[in-house]
């Protein structure tokens, strides 16, 4: 097993994965464990995730999310949504504009990490029509769709993506780097 510091190391958006390798029931619901223990505004956990397995389901989120192959091809699609009005009744708007999204996008993090740490790969997926999403998993109109986390083993080894050096993206205010 992992360190923290090596499972995030090891986070890499993966497009192909193996197609007779399905997700064990535990170790799904191991991720789903660790999506659910993310942090969370007022710990109300504002949002809602929809396990997709099937493989009608699967081809109709490729459909909705420009047609990107590999989302019908991983055997399991996670559906982040935010649930602005659950955290609106405690935070007002902020909580209705900015929490909801925040908690959902916190704990679809988290699950890409938990599914490193149990051997897998996940990919990100943003771009996807929001209302064909909603009507794939059946979602509310209260329900506002994140994030596809497409889960799965993976097929292929991604090599490292660059990141961009700290001292372009971190600033120091009072004390300096140590």
């Amino acid at each position: 097993m992992w360190d923290f510091f090596e499972t995030v190391r090891h986070r890499h958006s993966v497009r192909h994965y193996q197609p007779d390798m399905p997700v064990e029931r535990e170790k799904l619901h191991a991720i789903l464990e660790m999506a659910c223990a993310a942090p969370s505004a007022g710990d109300l956990q504002s949002y809602h995730v929809t396990v997709v397995t099937a493989a009608a389901g699967r081809e109709a989120l490729r459909r909705a999310a420009a047609d990107q192959a590999f989302v019908a091809e991983a055997p399991v699609v996670l559906v982040f949504c935010a649930d602005p009005e659950r955290s609106a009744g405690r935070f007002g708007e902020r909580g209705r504009r900015l929490y909801a999204l925040q908690d959902a996008t916190i704990a679809a993090a988290y699950a890409q990490l938990a599914a490193v740490a149990a051997g897998m790969a996940s990919t990100w997926v943003g771009d996807f029509d929001e209302e064909a999403v909603r009507g794939v998993i059946g979602a509310g109109p209260g329900l506002v769709p994140v994030a596809l986390i497409c889960v799965g083993y993976p097929a292929e080894l991604p090599a490292e993506s660059p990141r961009r050096p700290l001292a372009e993206v971190v600033r120091f205010l009072g004390e300096t780097e140590g």
